[in-house]
């Protein structure tokens, strides 16, 4: 396992992370214990959760991803072998008005909340990596590629936002900071009003063969600031395995289960032609087309860890030995040649 730094900081990071978004719904904790284990042995020491977690969201399931890593942490004692990253939401009153009944902005009173709960559900007094899930303003994320403007008032200034994360990083609760699903002109933002002890150091956006927006923007500001990459779907929810092309559908899989139909991103025909393509070319090559998707986001020099999701501990053997692969050059100029002819078609 290969190993980088988080921005200017001295935490050191494996190349894979183990994400954690589907434990306590897809997953049981048993399950989710047993991908920590191997996980651990296969040299992942960088663990991503949030406080949403599980999805699909419910109040039932709030917080249960971090409680399970939390009962893990306590019962293997390895707290300290770890970088553990979460997130604190931004505003979601209107479909998850569970949380912190329905004031979720990302100020002060918030923030600081929400680490709280966060530091006592996952039985640690520190948190490596601490990530604003998305902005409060309205912008283009969560699959939205085209910027529609919308006047706002009444919004947390990005420096007050910092300031409550540095007051959090002078108590030794956050060790970095870090922002999700941001845009060049939000990342630029944090840049310019922070200090040494909020100076974000990560983004974490999705990135894939079938959305490589990030690309645009955000690729050189990573390499030129130090903000490196946390690539979240690096396979678009599985499809870019390739599973979900065939006539006989796994029912288990994770799009065909009902309360994952609304997650339609990575499955309608569009990106389905270009991810045929995509494992046309890892047959021809006599690769796995999942480790071969993975690969190229782990050969990106803007990229500072690739974050996999897995049902099964199959899976989760499969995607973290990708980290050993290296594509060819004719393999990578086959991919760009699809690009090419399909760019970003799961924006």
């Amino acid at each position: 396992m290969n190993y980088s730094n988080l921005g200017h900081t001295d935490i050191s990071v494996s190349r894979i992370c183990l994400g954690s978004m589907t434990w306590g719904e897809q997953n049981s904790e048993s399950e989710a214990h047993t991908q920590l284990a191997m996980a651990r042995e296969m040299g992942v020491n960088f663990i991503d959760t949030a406080e949403m977690y599980s999805v699909p969201s419910r109040q039932e399931t709030y917080g249960e991803s971090e409680r399970i890593i939390g009962n893990w942490l306590r019962k293997t004692g390895c707290r300290e072998e770890l970088v553990i990253a979460t997130k604190v939401v931004g505003p979601c009153s209107d479909w998850m008005p569970y949380i912190r009944n329905a004031n979720t902005r990302l100020d002060r009173a918030n923030i600081r909340a929400a680490v709280e709960d966060s530091l006592r559900r996952l039985q640690t007094e520190y948190i490596d990596l601490y990530q604003t899930h998305w902005p409060e303003r309205k912008t283009n994320y969560f699959g939205q590629l085209g910027y529609e403007h919308h006047a706002e008032t009444g919004l947390t200034a990005i420096e007050d936002t910092l300031f409550a994360l540095s007051e959090l990083v002078e108590e030794g609760k956050i060790r970095a900071v870090g922002v999700s699903n941001e845009t060049p002109w939000g990342v630029k933002k944090y840049l310019a009003q922070a200090t040494t002890h909020n100076r974000i150091v990560s983004i974490q956006n999705p990135y894939n063969l079938l959305n490589r927006s990030f690309e645009v923007g955000l690729a050189e500001m990573a390499m030129r600031d130090a903000v490196g990459l946390l690539a979240y779907s690096p396979l678009g929810f599985g499809v870019l395995t390739g599973k979900y092309l065939t006539n006989v559908q796994d029912k288990s899989a994770r799009l065909n289960l009902p309360k994952f139909k609304r997650f339609t991103r990575y499955t309608n025909p569009i990106p389905a032609r270009a991810t045929k393509k995509y494992a046309q070319i890892a047959q021809k090559y006599e690769l796995d087309a999942g480790q071969m998707a993975l690969a190229y986001i782990n050969q990106r020099p803007f990229v500072t860890s690739t974050i996999i999701g897995c049902t099964t501990v199959t899976q989760l053997k499969k995607n973290i030995e990708s980290e050993k692969l290296r594509l060819p050059e004719e393999v990578v100029k086959a991919i760009e040649s699809i690009h090419k002819q399909h760019p970003n078609p799961a924006p």
